[in-house]
């Protein structure tokens, strides 16, 4: 064995270099752990939800929800969405949990109106629901919300 010899073992290795001044500088990037943002399908999400509560809003204006009480009940939850969905689409924790739970109270009102009326619009926006609510419950989702 001689010193050029590629099978001969090395007594000892250098040690690693060791960047001191890491910390100080300023690097293009997200570190690892922290990741900012927004999902593309969170957005397209916020604009399903606002599209939904714009359009039942129009529709109470019509009078298709009948007038007194519900029609005034729902004008208030619509707002609430839009808030929610405005709050959301900041990526801020109250917004997501109103559009979660908007989901998850539509899914609900959607399976029960299904199950008087037998109306197949009403399960197919159902599913879709329970489908978007799976996806805001997601850690992925849910840690990029400040």
């Amino acid at each position: 064995m001689t010193t050029d010899d590629p099978q001969t073992p090395i007594a000892s290795s250098p040690t690693p270099a060791q960047d001191t001044d890491f910390a100080t500088r300023h690097l293009p990037g997200t570190p690892a752990g922290e990741v900012k943002g927004m999902l593309p399908g969170m957005a397209f999400i916020g604009m399903y939800m606002l599209l939904l509560a714009m359009l039942n809003a129009f529709a109470a204006l019509h009078g298709i929800y009948g007038n007194g009480l519900p029609r005034y009940g729902l004008f208030g939850i619509c707002t609430l969405m839009v808030i929610g969905v405005f709050g959301f689409l900041r990526l801020r924790r109250w917004g997501w949990a109103i559009v979660a739970a908007g989901f998850l109270l539509l899914a609900a009102g959607d399976f029960y109106l299904y199950a008087h009326q037998h109306v197949g619009f009403l399960l197919i926006r159902a599913l879709f629901s329970i489908v978007f609510f799976l996806y805001l419950s997601r850690t992925e989702v849910r840690e990029r919300l400040r």
